[in-house]
């Protein structure tokens, strides 16, 4: 790949990727959120909903400082 000039919010969550990718494995492990072949669109959102109302009760939970400023676009 070639190199390219990365926007500045790119590089600030890039910095970040470990706990994200924390976060995307305890959903699928913990909250057993999966790509699984649901045979209805309704079953696929109950197990979508379930899995993250599980996740908001775990007692401890990484989270991300997105604290920094956005460049405003006109």
């Amino acid at each position: 790949m070639k190199n390219h000039l990365m926007r500045l919010t790119d590089t600030l969550l890039a910095r970040q990727r470990p706990i994200i990718e924390t976060v995307i494995d305890q959903l699928k492990t913990i909250s057993q959120i999966e790509h699984s072949r649901h045979r209805s669109p309704t079953n696929f959102m109950v197990n979508l909903i379930c899995g993250l109302i599980a996740y908001c009760h775990q007692p401890k939970k990484p989270s991300l400082n997105l604290d920094f400023a956005l460049p405003q676009t006109p």
